[in-house]
């Protein structure tokens, strides 16, 4: 199995300033294939490009709506990043912006390894891949060109508005869903949603939300890589000395949502909009906020050299008693050769 020295070579943040003209987004270090960006002094929508559904569709992670298409918000995916033309929600002049990056195959396959033929772009050496594919409203199996069981899939129906679906290895089991897009806690789909995933496929009911007959979707699929990603669940303690979560990396973003209760959303820490600890500047996948800075105590974690750390005793991220997941990619893995020390910050 190839292994990741670098993990900047498969995911990235950037970070930038709008202009309100047409600029190029560059430094990210390869050509991705989903962008996600997020202003952060601003109360747009996120938006989520990708080259399998083309420039200039977006879906937003906080919002229900179907794919719209834009073609002054962004124009294409480059070799170092991406260019965007001059829509406020991207590039509006004087805006700030987070843009997180993953490379997938740099182009697109079509995949028959389910019942319903999907044109993927995957990328075995990380764990990702994108794949969209057109509803039956029957029990079917989808290809998702991991080559290893997903430990997350995220689902959106694209032609009409429909919730964001997740599955992830820290819910209660496979069937078991969240919304990206609301505060929900999970929810046994039980037949009508995802049923199971294996190495070439996962296995869908007939849900609207899922596999509606002659529905567009959209999927993300991920599979824990040692060293790169880690997605798992942990148990929040209320208390400020919060819970320590091993990822045997040093983390570069995080994402978390507790699960067995509702009302609290999707927070997204990264290594970029803060350099050191605390890490108190949030952004939440499920609402257009702008990004907030949490007090000492809140919504505050520490990335470590193995791992994150709660800082804060809020419901959001280390209620106690409650159950969270979170995904997280790395900064500086403990393994490989890339002779980077994975120290604390």
């Amino acid at each position: 199995m190839a292994q990741i020295n670098k993990p900047t070579d498969y995911f990235n943040t950037k970070l930038y300033t709008g202009t309100g003209s047409a600029q190029s987004i560059t430094g990210i270090n390869f050509q991705p294939d989903l962008v996600w960006i997020k202003g952060r002094n601003n109360g747009n929508y996120h938006r989520w490009f990708d080259v399998v559904r083309g420039v200039p569709n977006y879906i937003g992670s906080n919002a229900a709506d179907a794919e719209a298409s834009d073609a002054t918000q962004f124009t294409s995916f480059d070799s170092d990043g991406f260019t965007l033309s001059t829509g406020g929600a991207t590039n509006g002049s004087g805006y700030t912006f987070a843009s997180w990056n993953w490379l997938g195959a740099n182009g697109t396959a079509s995949n028959t390894d389910g019942s319903i033929t999907s044109t993927v772009s995957a990328n075995t050496i990380s764990g990702f891949s994108i794949g969209t594919y057109t509803g039956t409203g029957a029990s079917a199996t989808i290809g998702h060109g991991l080559g290893t069981s997903p430990s997350m899939v995220i689902i959106k129906r694209t032609d009409s508005a429909e919730n964001w679906r997740v599955h992830h290895v820290g819910l209660t089991g496979l069937t078991y869903r969240l919304a990206l897009d609301t505060t929900q806690a999970e929810y046994d789909e039980t037949t009508s949603g995802l049923q199971s995933w294996n190495s070439s496929t996962f296995t869908l009911g007939s849900g609207g939300s899922y596999n509606a007959s002659g529905g567009s979707f959209v999927f993300y699929a991920f599979s824990e890589k040692k060293g790169f990603s880690k997605f798992g669940s942990y148990t929040g303690n209320g208390n400020s000395d919060g819970t320590f979560i091993y990822t045997g990396f040093k983390p570069a973003w995080v994402m978390i949502k507790r699960s067995n209760s509702a009302g609290e959303g999707w927070n997204i820490y990264d290594n970029k909009r803060n350099t050191f600890n605390l890490v108190t500047q949030v952004l939440t996948a499920n609402l257009s906020n702008a990004e907030a800075t949490a007090t000492a105590g809140a919504d505050v974690i520490d990335m470590l050299s193995q791992g994150f750390k709660c800082r804060g005793t809020h419901g959001a991220i280390n209620g106690s008693g409650n159950t969270f997941i979170y995904m997280a990619f790395a900064e500086n893995p403990l393994v490989g050769t890339n002779n980077i020390p994975a120290t604390a910050r």
